[in-house]
């Protein structure tokens, strides 16, 4: 099975699709990259920790439109609507610790509403998940039929879970209502529109690099990560949505490498003299994580395509501009 042609829309009109989370990091690569098909597309946000700086060079085109708007009181949007691209959700530990019940309520009531939308319009779903379901896992790499080891009651639980019920409530909507739905494990990504402070690990050595000061580097820098460039990721995850295929797939990129080792390759991208600062590593912070990315190479014929030295090339060249601005 590969990934289909979209071909969602009737009359020769534009397909229409609704993202919400539209102002974030992602969701704004993904309002980019849906106009640029020729889409109609509504972006959805309350501005939580989205950004309006993200999506302003869209609001020109006729074809999209901004809806400020929290997803977990209600979802309207009037006329037809052909894809929903449910992204609407604090994604960083900064976030979802400063917001957990936030976080909580967007990963149940906000998906919610998102499938009664979609239920309603005959429209597609395509849930942002992510590879927090694995909790800190004991399988390696990650393949989507493995359950995860999750703590739900720690203080990464109100992320982990949240995503986890959003899962289980999207095949719930598909078995008993018969809903269109995708499910994207999405693993780390970075890019450009990442915010400068929101804790995540490229943005918080971003900054620090860049201001020449020590890079923060939690226990001892050996548990790893693997890191896609969010142009990957938005093409994995439109393929998802184009696709026949019903149950979860994990996007990411397979190259793993330690917390330290990518220290040392933004402080090689950004020509930067910092030093390393040691702290204790947070509770339950997953030791290992690298996707298996086979279901996705055979499925969808996917695999990223921009190596870690560009991608981070094209990101430093982003943070060194909102540093400059203090921004």
């Amino acid at each position: 099975m590969t990934a289909t042609t979209p071909t969602r829309a009737a009359n020769g009109s534009r397909p229409r699709a609704l993202v919400t989370g539209g102002a974030g990091f992602i969701g704004s690569h993904l309002c980019e990259r849906l106009l640029a098909e020729g889409k109609d597309v509504i972006a959805m946000d309350n501005l939580l920790t989205g950004d309006l700086a993200n999506i302003e060079h869209l609001f020109g085109s006729p074809h999209f439109t901004f809806v400020h708007q929290d997803v977990t009181n209600y979802i309207h949007v009037p006329g037809r609507l052909d894809y929903i691209l449910h992204f609407a959700s604090p994604a960083s530990p900064v976030d979802y610790l400063e917001l957990p019940i936030q976080t909580l309520k967007v990963g149940a009531m906000g998906t919610h509403k998102a499938l009664g939308l979609a239920r309603e319009k005959k429209a597609r779903l395509l849930l942002a998940s992510t590879s927090e379901v694995y909790g800190d896992p004991l399988v390696h790499p990650q393949r989507e039929d493995y359950w995860g080891n999750v703590n739900p009651i720690g203080p990464r639980g109100v992320y982990d879970e949240a995503k986890r019920f959003a899962e289980a409530i999207t095949m719930a909507y598909q078995r008993a209502h018969g809903v269109e739905t995708r499910i994207v494990r999405i693993f780390n990504t970075y890019g450009p529109r990442m915010r400068l402070n929101d804790g995540r690990v490229l943005p918080s050595f971003m900054s620090q690099a860049l201001r020449g000061e020590p890079l923060t580097v939690f226990g001892d820098g050996s548990q790893t990560r693997s890191f896609c460039y969010v142009d990957d990721l938005v093409e994995g995850v439109l393929r998802l949505l184009y696709s026949d295929e019903k149950l979860p797939v994990n996007i990411g990129n397979p190259r793993e490498m330690t917390i330290l080792q990518f220290a040392e390759a933004v402080l090689h991208s950004t020509g930067s003299k910092s030093g390393i600062e040691y702290r204790p590593l947070p509770v339950d912070d997953p030791k290992v994580r690298q996707p298996d990315i086979g279901k996705a190479r055979r499925l969808l014929g996917w695999e990223p395509k921009v190596v870690l030295e560009e991608g981070l090339r094209r990101t430093t060249e982003y943070f060194r501009r909102k540093v400059a601005q203090g921004r």
